[in-house]
């Protein structure tokens, strides 16, 4: 794990005085993390990183995961789609899962934390059990079109909270309470994204019968029907008719995403053993995904809706060029034609595809401009600094006025 000061050569000293002085006035209050899982997915990936950081910096951090099963997750699964504006049937025994398992999780997690910062909607029942501490709910996900039904039932909850965090203005929903908009980040020196050297790189395609004899496309993420998978085998099969190249699906499941492996199996099925389609499994091999990221020639995240989209960030990070979907958090991470290429379609990311591989210096300069992009908005360092601020607003909002 990283030490703040490795961050120094890429942000800067004066950054990380800055988040010194922000740990100091945090002294003494005890934040407490609590999620759904500790491994999978961006949540827990973030945390993982951040936690130990923000100890590091003096702040008395903790991370709890509340307890599910597949009964649960299963519902929350769905409400996760109906949120996104995917049609889900919801039914009234959903919400009574859903309720059992919180009820007892009420009674099983211990909500110590002088500021409780609940993730997304899974752990969101348990500020009923607020007694005189801060609450912040933190909620990952696009929620501008969501399934009515979910959405009033959560604001039962969310109407109890302190303060509410979203991570773009268009996520964000008319609440009775304060809201505060700040974007995820990747952390720079992760095993996902840090500089590895060309023998690794070259190993774990070894590993996996890739050669480098024609272009790599690639799309890291869970395999979820959001994420598209089929979408990029259908818009990779229409890049083939012109260029030759090769395609790599790579990626894992969550615990608490039940459909990760029926979705596996449509995109195996979809693939039918094309020799040139490499669908990979990598369960939080994190080295594994950056070495694959960085022997891609263009990376692809064709969401059909998305929360933040860190895969994105991290593309764009190794200054790859990267061709995305206009949804959810994307637009604020690629500016088309500026930082790399949004689509709308799968006829939209072959055009964009074949586009790249042949300019290959037009997609040097849009990856190139791509990381400079992350540098400035989207590393764990900004991050930080935007929780502290956020921590120190719930009790002492004239020292952030002057902090800012």
């Amino acid at each position: 794990m990283a030490k703040i000061d490795e961050y120094i050569p890429l942000v800067g000293q004066a950054v990380i005085d800055d988040l010194r002085l922000l740990g100091e006035r945090l002294k003494g209050k005890v934040i407490q993390h609590i999620n759904s899982t500790p491994v999978g997915g961006g949540v827990a990936e973030i945390l993982n990183r951040m936690v130990p950081l923000l100890v590091e910096l003096g702040v008395d951090a903790k991370w709890d995961v509340i307890k599910g099963g597949e009964q649960f997750f299963g519902v929350t699964k769905r409400f996760h789609n109906a949120l996104h504006g995917r049609p889900e049937e919801i039914t009234r025994r959903d919400f009574e899962i859903f309720m059992e398992t919180s009820q007892r999780n009420i009674g099983e997690v211990n909500t110590y934390g002088d500021i409780v910062f609940v993730h997304d909607p899974q752990p969101i029942a348990l500020v009923k059990k607020k007694d005189g501490n801060k609450w912040l709910w933190r909620c990952h996900i696009d929620v501008s079109e969501p399934d009515v039904r979910v959405w009033a039932f959560l604001m039962d909850f969310i109407a109890k909270f302190d303060s509410a965090v979203f991570s773009a203005p268009s996520f964000s929903r008319k609440l009775p309470i304060r809201q505060f908009l700040i974007s995820p980040s990747i952390d720079p020196l992760s095993d996902k994204n840090k500089e590895l050297p060309p023998e690794t790189i070259n190993a774990v395609l070894r590993k996996y019968d890739i050669k480098k004899d024609k272009p790599i496309i690639i799309q890291v993420s869970r395999f979820d029907r959001l994420k598209d998978p089929v979408g990029v085998i259908e818009a990779f099969l229409q890049v083939r008719r012109y260029v030759d190249c090769q395609l790599i699906l790579a990626g894992g499941t969550a615990e608490d995403d039940p459909e990760g492996f029926k979705v596996l199996d449509e995109v195996r099925e979809k693939a039918r053993n094309n020799p040139d389609i490499h669908i990979l499994l990598l369960p939080q091999n994190d080295i594994e995904i950056n070495a694959l990221q960085r022997a891609s020639d263009v990376i692809i995240q064709k969401s059909i809706r998305e929360g933040f989209g860190l895969t994105v960030s991290e593309a764009l990070w190794k200054a790859k060029p990267v061709v995305a979907s206009n949804v959810g958090g994307i637009p604020l991470q690629i500016k088309h034609k500026y930082s790399g290429l949004l689509c709308h379609s799968v006829e939209g990311a072959s055009f964009a595809i074949k586009q790249l591989l042949s300019s290959p210096e037009y997609a040097k300069k849009l990856g190139e401009n791509g990381r400079e992009h992350i540098k400035n908005n989207f590393l764990i360092t900004r991050h930080l600094r935007d929780y502290m601020l956020l921590f120190l607003s719930l009790y002492h909002p004239e020292d952030v006025v002057q902090l800012y």
